[in-house]
């Protein structure tokens, strides 16, 4: 995507990352005028059943977390045949950035690391590790 490229209201600014499930820009929301980050699925992966289903389960999960150091998610959004995801810009370094000079530090790591399996996800058993 290029910088002035819209997916309906938002305007691309700049790509800022990307991963095995998609690119991520920072992008203006022109409706509210604010900042945001927009993860676009892959065209490549747009017309797979499967990997649509597992972007919308990455929609769902972190629609359901309320963290400090987890993105707020905005919307899951479809446009033509693009799928993307409208999550809260947090400027600041990026995870392999962050751990190239030292990583996060926590006053409490084993006390928050330990409650987290306890907490999320109840349903599934299986455990979600964030630091603090």
């Amino acid at each position: 995507m290029e910088r002035g490229q819209r997916l309906g209201p938002y305007e691309i600014i700049e790509r800022i990352g990307a991963g095995g499930m998609g690119e991520v820009y920072l992008a203006t929301d022109t409706r509210l005028v604010r900042e945001v980050a927009v993860k676009v699925l892959p065209g490549k992966f747009a017309h797979d059943p499967e990997r649509r289903a597992r972007f919308q389960r990455e929609a769902r999960l972190l629609a359901s977390l309320n963290h400090p150091n987890i993105a707020t998610l905005y919307g899951l959004e479809e446009a033509c045949t693009s799928f993307y995801l409208i999550m809260e810009f947090i400027p600041g370094q990026t995870l392999a950035e962050r751990l190239e000079t030292g990583g996060y530090q926590s006053e409490r790591p084993s006390r928050s690391l330990a409650r987290w399996p306890k907490l999320w996800p109840p349903r599934t058993g299986k455990a979600l590790l964030i630091a603090t």
